[in-house]
């Protein structure tokens, strides 16, 4: 395979059915929305918060902007996959393509390495989901700083973006 049929083909999920297919933005921005909202509502009760209306409705927007943040974040480094440029013709160029450019882009599950490297880019990106809460949307906020770590940390742990393992060859194979 050359080096330009992989940049054709080495697009990740979800960006690539974003682009693809526009409408599915209908779709994944009210679900990310309500996702959002319902972990803050689900959290902010187990924390025995007062005013989870009145909380909810001041950070819902906040929490959602920066978690596409954070995951547009993930999708660039799962994308580093495939920008780290090898020579597909020497033995690393054809081990990189093999266990990570390909693997990541189309079955994470198809090499221990690209498991890792999807990994690493949903831990980084629940960190980012947790800094961003914590640190800017939940940092005028009236619950005590206790109860904001445990949101900022719910809402990385509950949002993070596990989609990056869904395998890409499922939509077009």
């Amino acid at each position: 395979m050359t080096k330009n049929n992989v940049r054709l083909y080495n697009i990740i999920f979800p960006i690539w059915l974003l682009w693809l297919i526009p409408v599915t933005w209908i779709i994944v921005l009210p679900a990310n929305f309500i996702i959002d909202l319902i972990v803050i509502i689900l959290t902010l009760k187990y924390l025995k918060v007062e005013n989870i209306k009145m909380i909810a409705k001041s950070i819902i927007l906040k929490v959602w902007i920066f978690g596409f943040i954070a995951d547009f974040i993930g999708t660039l480094l799962m994308l580093l996959s495939n920008i780290i440029d090898f020579d597909y013709n020497t033995p690393v160029g054809e081990w990189w393509y093999n266990n990570i450019a390909n693997a990541v882009s189309y079955n994470p599950f198809k090499s221990i390495y690209a498991i890792l490297w999807v990994t690493i880019c949903v831990v980084i990106t629940a960190l980012l989901i947790y800094i961003f809460n914590y640190k800017v949307v939940l940092r005028k906020s009236s619950i005590e700083v206790n109860q904001k770590k445990k949101l900022a940390l719910s809402l990385a742990i509950f949002t993070a973006p596990f989609t990056f393992f869904i395998p890409t060859h499922w939509f077009y194979y």
